[in-house]
């Protein structure tokens, strides 16, 4: 059974249960007793290392006490637990490789290194960062030396030259594995975690109900913090939480639309009351709406797309 399985039964179970508040801590208080800073914390339930449980006054997830004990009578706690949420930047991963800055990145744009957390810095530049661990890995893995020493493939040269840059699609792709994760349970969280990597036209275009979509913007998860709302900041984070290439909105708007048929069939969505159900539009005015929600999705999957070939890491 996996990892990932057990973090799923685990906190269902515990959820069923109705385990009592004060059996459970908050984040900031479970992260001191583990002796994590708060971002290694975070990581750490990102990664599902720490598990944890719906707080059911609403106030977010909680930590039982039990899985600190079971955290803390581990061997090797606290290093092994702190080593294994450990995250480097392009500097010191190449260093832990062995291997040059320019090299790393290019593993890592090949889409060899998969990014498990970035910022933008002061400089508006996408610092992306990877857990040390899978590094270590990488580079003692006797199959890698050719990449880690060796001449890079003509193939995966000329794939870099066209612009290939993998690190915006392998972070989505692993942040939507914690996402799901976490919603195991509702199926409206599931089908919203899936619609947060999407443009809204896109989503729009899937979702064709208005109560529905409001049901996804409930149950959708809080947006990841990079500056305050609107500044550039926020904005670039948007354009890598959002999907860009085709064929990868292509799968999300199947998974998304597998995950609303589950919704539907396990919790519909409530319908509106017949006074409230608007006059029926004329048949031009769904066919402009919808020409112009996919103009706009195109645009600006375009738009995004120019910026992240363009942007390189610092």
């Amino acid at each position: 059974m996996s990892g990932t399985t057990v973090t799923h039964r685990t906190a269902a179970a515990a959820e069923r249960s109705g385990v009592p508040r004060d059996a459970c801590v908050a984040p900031s208080r479970a992260a001191r007793e583990l002796g994590l800073k708060r971002s290694e914390f975070d990581l750490a339930v990102h990664l599902g290392r720490i598990r944890t449980v719906p707080d059911d006054g609403g106030g977010g997830r909680r930590v039982h006490r039990a899985e600190i004990d079971r955290i803390r009578a581990a061997d090797g706690f606290p290093e092994e637990l702190r080593a294994s949420v450990r995250a480097v930047g392009t500097t010191e991963g190449a260093a832990l490789m062995d291997v040059t800055r320019a090299r790393f990145t290019r593993l890592a744009r090949l889409g060899l290194l998969v990014p498990v957390r970035f910022y933008v810095n002061r400089y508006r530049a996408v610092v992306w960062l990877y857990l040390a661990e899978e590094l270590r890995r990488f580079a003692a893995d006797e199959r890698n030396a050719a990449l880690l020493h060796g001449r890079t493939p003509e193939v995966l040269r000329d794939q870099l030259g066209q612009g290939l840059d993998l690190r915006p699609r392998n972070w989505r792709g692993r942040h939507l594995g914690f996402l799901l994760r976490q919603s195991a349970d509702d199926p409206w969280a599931r089908a919203a975690a899936v619609a947060s990597l999407l443009d809204a036209a896109e989503v729009a275009d899937i979702v064709t109900d208005p109560g529905e979509r409001a049901r996804l913007r409930l149950a959708r998860p809080a947006p990841l913090a990079h500056g305050s709302p609107g500044s550039p900041a926020a904005q670039l984070a948007e354009e890598i939480v959002t999907a860009a290439d085709q064929d990868e909105i292509d799968w999300l708007r199947s998974d998304l639309a597998d995950a609303m048929e589950a919704a539907r069939r396990q919790c519909p969505a409530p319908r509106p009351p017949l006074h409230a159900v608007p006059v029926r539009p004329s048949l031009e005015e769904p066919r402009e709406g919808e020409q112009s929600g996919r103009l706009t999705g195109l645009l600006g999957r375009l738009r995004r797309r120019d910026k992240l070939t363009h942007r390189r890491d610092n």
